[in-house]
C-alpha cells in the first residue's frame, strides 16, 4: 500500500546549506521535508574548516577580485545571526575564533602592505601589535607581519546542531539516489520522491524540490535525467595532527604567492586533546601526493612557519575530500553561490561556507518570481518508519581516535 505526503519543498541533502534553507523556509511559512542520505553536516561541511571568509585570501595578488567583492559582506550577516538578530538564531553556537588572522614569514613586499592599508580593504584587514596578537604570535623569535581579518572560526558540530534545533519533525534519513525513488514528468519536472521502509511506502509530492547534496546533486540530477548544471570536482589533500601545544591558532601563513602557503584552524578531540586542521595550498598542492608524502609535507612546511613551536607528541591523518561546485572554464573557483532553476528543480551549490546566506537569497529570489506561495501542511506522522539522522561524526574523530 502507498500513502500519499504532500508538503511545499522537498530538500535532498542535509548540509549546512540544505538546514539553512529549511530554517528559511520554514520561518517563511512554508512546509518542508529535508531528507539526508547518511549524516547531518554531509561530507563537505562538516569537513570545513568552519571560516566565514571576508574575502580578504582572495586579494592577496593585490587587488580585489569578484570572489572577494561576493563574499565581502558575509562575516556580518553571521554575526548577526550570532547575536540572535539576523535572519537565523545561532546564539547557541560556538564561535571558536572571532578573527582568523594572516600571518607572513618575512615582512611583506610594499605592494601588497600598501594595498592592505588601501581604502578598498580597510575595515577588512587590521595590523596586529605583539601584544594583541594571540599567544603563538606572541615569542620572540615571529618576525613578520600580523594581521587580523574580519571574519570568524565557527565549530561545526554546534552550527549543525542549531540548525536542526526546532526543525527535527522536518528531517529524516533517507537514500534517493536508489533506483526507482524518482519519479520524473513527461515534462522533465519531478513528479515525486518515493520513500519506502519496513511494510511502509510514501509518495512524496511537492511544489518545488531543492537538491543541496553536494558532491551528490550530480548523481540526483542524472536520476532526474538531467544534465545541467554541470560539476566540476574540487580535489583537496586535508592534513590533521594531534598534539600537544595548548595554544590554538586560527590563521593563513602567506609568502609571496596569491594563495595562503597553509591555512590553519585548531579543534580538539572528545578527550579534550587539541587537533590542528591544516588546509590552504598544502591541501590544494597535495592532491598527487600519497598520504605518507602529504604528511612529510605538512610536517616539514610547520617547522619552516612556525620553527618555535613544540607540538609534542604527535598523531598525524590525512584524507581527501572534493569540493563540489558548478562547473566553470578551465576549473575556476565560483565567485558566488549557485542556484539553478529546471522546471520546479533547484539545484544548489554555496560554493563556500560563508555563502550559504546567500544561496538562501538566491533560492527565495526564485520562489518569490514564480509566486510560489505555502500550501501545504504536511503530515509528518507519515514518516516515522523512518529515522532521524545523527549530526556527522567530526573528521579528527573519526581518524585519530
Amino acid at each position: 500500500m502507498t500513502c500519499n505526503f504532500k508538503t511545499d519543498i522537498v530538500i535532498i541533502g542535509a548540509g549546512i546549506s540544505g538546514l539553512w534553507l529549511n530554517k528559511i523556509l520554514r520561518q517563511s511559512g512554508y512546509s518542508t521535508l529535508l531528507l539526508e542520505k547518511k549524516a547531518l553536516g554531509g561530507l563537505q561541511s562538516m569537513r570545513s574548516q568552519g571560516i566565514i571568509h571576508g574575502g580578504t585570501k582572495y586579494t592577496l595578488h593585490g587587488s580585489l577580485s569578484n570572489a572577494a567583492n561576493a563574499i565581502s559582506s558575509m562575516p556580518e550577516r553571521w554575526r548577526a545571526c550570532l547575536r540572535g538578530d539576523g535572519e537565523v538564531d545561532l546564539r547557541q553556537v560556538k564561535v571558536l575564533s572571532e578573527h582568523h588572522y594572516m600571518w607572513s614569514r618575512d615582512k611583506l613586499m610594499s605592494k601588497l602592505t600598501s594595498f592592505f592599508a588601501s581604502k578598498a580593504i580597510r575595515g577588512k584587514v587590521a595590523a596586529e601589535a605583539g601584544e594583541k596578537r594571540p599567544e603563538a604570535f606572541q615569542h620572540e623569535d615571529f618576525r613578520g607581519n600580523f594581521y587580523a581579518l574580519n571574519e570568524l572560526v565557527l565549530d561545526m558540530p554546534t552550527l549543525v546542531s542549531q540548525l536542526v534545533d526546532q526543525a527535527e519533525e522536518s528531517i529524516y534519513k533517507f537514500d534517493c539516489s536508489q533506483p526507482g525513488c524518482i519519479e520524473v514528468a513527461e515534462d522533465g519536472s519531478i513528479a515525486a520522491v518515493t520513500l519506502q521502509g519496513k511494510n511502509k511506502r510514501v509518495k512524496v509530492t511537492a511544489q518545488r524540490f531543492i537538491l543541496t547534496a553536494g558532491e551528490g546533486n550530480e548523481s540526483l540530477l542524472h536520476l532526474a535525467n538531467l544534465n545541467r548544471p554541470a560539476m566540476q570536482r574540487r580535489p583537496l589533500h586535508m592534513v590533521i595532527v594531534k598534539h600537544n601545544y595548548s595554544q590554538p591558532i586560527y590563521a593563513h601563513c602567506i609568502g609571496a604567492g596569491s594563495k595562503p602557503l597553509i591555512t590553519i584552524t585548531s579543534h580538539w578531540m572528545d578527550d579534550g586533546q587539541p587537533v590542528w586542521y591544516l588546509g590552504g595550498n598544502l591541501a590544494e598542492t597535495g592532491v598527487e601526493l600519497d598520504r605518507e608524502t602529504q604528511i612529510a609535507s605538512a610536517k616539514t612546511l610547520i617547522k619552516e612557519v612556525l620553527p618555535w613551536v613544540d607540538l609534542g607528541q604527535t598523531q598525524w591523518g590525512s584524507f581527501m575530500i572534493h569540493r563540489a561546485e558548478p562547473q566553470q572554464r578551465t576549473m575556476l573557483r565560483p565567485d558566488t553561490a549557485f542556484v539553478h532553476q529546471q522546471h520546479n528543480i533547484l539545484t544548489c551549490w554555496p560554493t563556500k561556507l560563508a555563502l550559504t546566506p546567500h544561496l538562501a537569497d538566491e533560492v527565495m529570489k526564485k520562489l518569490e518570481s514564480d509566486q510560489l506561495t505555502p500550501q501545504s501542511t504536511s503530515d509528518y506522522s507519515q514518516l516515522r518508519f523512518l529515522s532521524q539522522p545523527k549530526i556527522a561524526t567530526p573528521i579528527w574523530q573519526e581518524l585519530l581516535a
